[in-house]
């Protein structure tokens, strides 16, 4: 029995009513996942986390895994942004430091923090060592911390692109190269981005990255990065040393601006740099040397 038009035209309709009606629920489906999704972070308050596990990665660097409120958590961590953590010590004094983690929104459930610790009695000029890095490492399985972020003034949104606030004014731009100077545990927000970027395939964006410790063996995650190295040809690699060891096929001293001009991007509108580490480093060593390579202030972020 052969159908009428309106016959044909009522199945149509029927048709286009069951398929907008599947393209309703889908989407109601996935509104309802990205509600759902649960992130650990609070920006406006301080939360308690769980030291589940610690691992001596050197004499002197561990790696401090702390739990999230569940396994199915996230962080909720913007990528190029930190977090605050804090402890009070045994006078009653609040100490407070910021940390970039080395696990991403990736990695549900937890987060990892790879720290150096500063050893009371090891270096004349701070004899105390690092309050924080200390209290870190007494900390036992159990223990807690209280943290709270996201912070920070640098977003990276993939593929090139990144929110920056200056001056209390949000800016956006998209380069083809990013430039990265980094000074002992100022690699962690370096790696972050790093990893973000060759996560993802679709990302062209090249890297540079100078290194610059004060012997071989305080370069914090040496074998990752020399492993990403080896593996992406759009990242590249490069050392200092204060005191180089024999043998050792990369630079030596502090950071100069024929060392900037040899393994960073030259200046141009396609580039940025970002540099983090001690602020003598910063302004004495990487600001001059930048300026004197033809960057503006614009063409550079300080973590």
């Amino acid at each position: 029995m052969s159908l009428t038009e309106q016959d044909k035209l009522d199945l149509f309709n029927k048709v286009a009513a069951v398929v907008s009606f599947l393209v309703i629920l889908v989407t109601l489906a996935i509104l309802h996942f990205k509600k759902k999704k649960l992130v650990a972070l609070n920006s406006e308050e301080w939360i308690s986390f769980t030291l589940i596990k610690k691992v001596d990665i050197s004499h002197d660097v561990r790696l401090f895994r702390f739990a999230l409120q569940s396994e199915k958590h996230i962080l909720g961590l913007p990528i190029g942004q930190h977090i605050s953590l804090k402890f009070t010590d045994t006078e009653g004094k609040l100490v407070q430091r910021s940390y970039t983690p080395v696990s991403s929104d990736n990695n549900v459930g937890y987060v990892d923090f790879v720290v150096k610790v500063y050893f009371a009695k090891v270096h004349p000029k701070f004899p105390d060592g690092g309050k924080m890095s200390q209290y870190m490492n007494n900390l036992q399985i159990g223990e807690s911390m209280m943290m709270k972020g996201p912070k920070g003034h640098l977003e990276y949104l993939g593929n090139g692109k990144l929110k920056i606030k200056r001056k209390q004014v949000m800016n956006t731009v998209t380069v083809k190269k990013i430039g990265m100077v980094a000074g002992g545990t100022g690699i962690t927000p370096m790696l972050q981005i790093i990893n973000a970027v060759l996560k993802n395939p679709n990302d062209k964006t090249q890297l540079f990255l100078l290194f610059a410790n004060q012997t071989e063996d305080d370069i914090l995650l040496r074998k990752e990065l020399d492993e990403l190295h080896r593996k992406h040809d759009h990242l590249k690699v490069w050392y200092t040393v204060d005191k180089a060891p024999e043998g050792w096929s990369y630079s030596e001293g502090f950071i100069t601006a024929d060392m900037c001009r040899k393994h960073l991007p030259p200046a141009d509108s396609s580039t940025l740099l970002l540099v983090c580490g001690p602020p003598p480093m910063i302004k004495y060593a990487c600001e001059p040397a930048f300026r004197e390579n033809g960057f503006e202030e614009t063409q550079w972020f300080s973590f």
